[in-house]
């Protein structure tokens, strides 16, 4: 993977880490599932007065739109609501990595490498040394939550890859907007229309500023970014690099939230780096020379 290209992937990972705050602000001053159609509805609306739909297949993009948009924030916004820790969250939603991995092999033959396996092993091995350390607080009903929402981010990404070299905010435009209808019908079910009149009856400037960060920042820009190396790289070389997002989330939680980070925590950041060196420099061997300058 060039440099560039790198880079790239480190700022989509400190935008997906900070998210999680957000997340979590946004959860505490709407109700959660409104919060995610806000998010989503925003995304999607006016751009796609603006951007053309991109070439895909239609059921990929509704697919992805589906599963990023709906499955994905209906799961880690309840679990969020629900009592998750944010820099927890961010932390188990990585198994994500694992189920892209096992879904892009027998769906598009995208076999990981020796390298990327043995990578995502040392990785996963320091998110098991922070998990023991914080999953005593968690409750299980928000972590299983959380790992179903890792579930339909893995198969997000498939259908990124399914979509190949697409334009990144075209398809990720028009791909929200699959998303805030199922959310919003979902949110009447479950949460009320009384509840949805109380929340857009005081909603306030600062909720606008949550709502925007979410659907530009985090889902428009970042969601871009990531497509745009997805349909450029293998699976198995992309997806390990948001085993990097629970370190800027712990980090956030702990400045922002007060949410504490022990010793035990930074020894497995450690380790979650040193499996992504292992990753990166195994797909570096991996190409030729031209490709990775």
């Amino acid at each position: 993977m060039p440099i560039r290209h790198l880079l790239l992937a480190l700022v989509v990972v400190a935008i997906w880490g900070f998210n999680f705050v957000i997340i979590k602000w946004s959860v505490e001053a709407l109700p959660p599932i409104l919060a995610a159609a806000l998010r989503f509805a925003a995304a999607a609306f006016p751009a796609i007065l603006f951007v053309k739909p991109p070439k895909a297949p239609f059921w990929i993009v509704v697919s992805y739109g589906l599963c990023l948009g709906f499955l994905l924030y209906a799961f880690l916004n309840l679990a969020l609501a629900w009592g998750m820790p944010a820099g927890l969250a961010s932390l188990v939603l990585q198994t994500q990595a694992f189920f892209t991995m096992a879904l892009a092999f027998p769906l598009l033959g995208d076999r990981p490498g020796k390298f990327q396996l043995m990578g995502a092993a040392i990785a996963f091995a320091g998110i098991a040394v922070i998990a023991f350390e914080r999953l005593e607080g968690a409750s299980l009903l928000p972590l299983a939550f959380t790992i179903f929402g890792a579930a339909s981010w893995g198969m997000a990404n498939v259908l990124t890859k399914k979509a190949g070299k697409v334009d990144a905010l075209s398809f990720n435009v028009w791909g929200a907007l699959a998303a805030p209808v199922p959310l919003l019908g979902l949110s009447l079910l479950t949460e009320g229309w009384p509840a949805i009149v109380e929340a857009m009856t005081h909603f306030t400037w600062a909720d606008a500023g949550i709502i925007a960060f979410l659907a530009y920042v985090s889902t428009l820009l970042a969601g871009a970014i990531w497509s745009w190396l997805l349909g450029r790289h293998p699976t198995s070389v992309v997806a390990p690099f948001t085993l990097l997002v629970p370190i800027t989330g712990l980090l956030s939680g702990y400045l922002i939230l007060g949410e504490t980070i022990t010793l035990v925590e930074i020894l497995g950041a450690a380790i979650v780096i040193s499996g992504l060196g292992v990753t990166i420099a195994g797909s570096r061997k991996s190409l030729p020379r031209a490709a990775v300058d």
